[in-house]
């Protein structure tokens, strides 16, 4: 594609892609998020936050935080201000939110009285619906061998952006998968991507969470929608 980089007209409000390392066990130890308005990049933020329970030994080879490493950082919950503000004001992204929107309820159960973002006028106070690049890469991409998020960054050839980012916004030797910001950049990037495709950039938000649903019955829940 020539002529640019392009910017996704159909979404007013910034997405705030969102990725935890931890666990239930071990509470969440590092965040990392990624701010897109109009399909760029506006902001990042991470850090590591104290473990609430024991690190598991697996949690801690795949991750790489041990309990010392985050003992003099404050806990996760001291960003509530910063959560709660962020879903005012956009939906919360990730891949395989699932595992995120579980986290972060066993910290908050609700956030602030929000708009819900899938309908105008709809108010919510869940940290939902959530915009999803798993199932959304599942519903344009049927047929793929692999969802993971690596393999899509790799099948989509989007590496190279995704290391020059880690350089600029990543901490010291945190700056590969299993890394919460290196994460959360890469499931931005798929985001983007999508947002980029000629057929899907002038999608609505609506749209985008109904196709980020987990099942054909989320999707029916929020009004099913043609894929293009």
């Amino acid at each position: 594609m020539g002529g640019g980089p392009k910017t996704v007209g159909m979404i007013p409000v910034p997405i705030h892609v969102l990725d935890f390392e931890g666990s239930r066990q071990s509470g969440i130890v590092e965040y990392g998020l990624v701010t897109l308005r109009a399909g760029r990049i506006e902001g990042t933020e991470t850090r590591l936050c104290r473990a609430t329970g024991t690190i598991s030994d697996g949690d801690r080879l795949q991750h790489g935080i041990s309990e010392a490493a985050v003992a003099g950082s404050e806990p996760f919950e001291a960003d509530w201000e910063l959560f709660a503000g962020l879903r005012e004001s956009g939906p919360f992204c990730a891949h395989h939110a699932a595992v995120e929107d579980g986290l972060l309820r066993a910290v908050w159960a609700y956030g602030r009285r929000s708009p819900d973002f899938s309908e105008e006028g709809l108010l919510t106070s869940g940290w939902g619906p959530w915009l999803d690049t798993l199932p959304l890469y599942r519903r344009v991409y049927p047929n793929l061998e692999s969802y993971k998020l690596g393999d899509l960054v790799t099948l989509f050839e989007l590496e190279g952006e995704l290391e020059s980012l880690a350089d600029l916004h990543c901490p010291v030797r945190r700056a590969r998968y299993h890394c919460a910001l290196y994460d959360a950049l890469a499931s931005a990037l798929l985001l983007k991507r999508l947002l980029e495709l000629p057929e899907l950039e002038a999608v609505s938000l609506r749209w985008l969470l109904q196709q980020s649903a987990s099942s054909e019955a989320g999707r029916e829940a929020m009004g099913q929608g043609e894929l293009f």
